[in-house]
């Protein structure tokens, strides 16, 4: 039995220090994982976090089309609340879902990713930055008209 498991013992240790270059497997991208470094700005500032809403107004019908989806961008003092970084808004200007983010302090402005689609349209890529003015304190007023679009993601390098 002590000569199986030291024969075992050997082909493992040989196996690991085998050269596989001759291997035709083809190489894989390196997969990225993203660690958000907001779970902690409490302890890295040492400034207390708080829950802030936000509410949309000022609606620009070229904006807004057929509909307007909006995934808001974690940036200083803010991140989301993972299930409230979505909103749809209608062509009539009516919000559904809701903005949940937690703040060192009040924001002055929002970053979102957007695109245009109807409500129950499913998750895809979003044509670009949207940057919005904020007012406000705990209840924070985007007003949509105000917003700039960035980019288009494609010309972004």
């Amino acid at each position: 039995m002590k000569r199986i498991i030291a024969l075992l013992s050997v082909l493992f240790c040989c196996s690991a220090f085998a050269d596989d270059s001759s291997s035709t497997t083809p190489s894989v991208a390196p997969r990225v994982s993203l660690f958000s470094t907001t779970v902690d700005w409490h302890g890295v500032t040492g400034l207390s976090l708080s829950q802030y809403t936000g509410e949309f107004s000022g609606y620009d019908r070229n904006l807004l089309k057929n509909g307007l989806i909006l995934y808001y961008l974690d940036s200083f003092p803010c991140y989301g609340e993972a299930d409230s970084v979505r909103v749809w808004i209608s062509p009539n200007g009516d919000a559904v879902g809701k903005l949940r983010l937690v703040c060192i302090y009040p924001p002055k402005e929002l970053k979102f990713a957007w695109r245009n689609a109807p409500q129950d349209a499913e998750q895809a890529e979003t044509t670009g930055l949207l940057v919005c003015p904020v007012d406000g304190d705990y209840e924070l007023k985007i007003d949509l008209s105000k917003c700039e679009k960035g980019p288009d993601w494609k010309e972004y390098k």
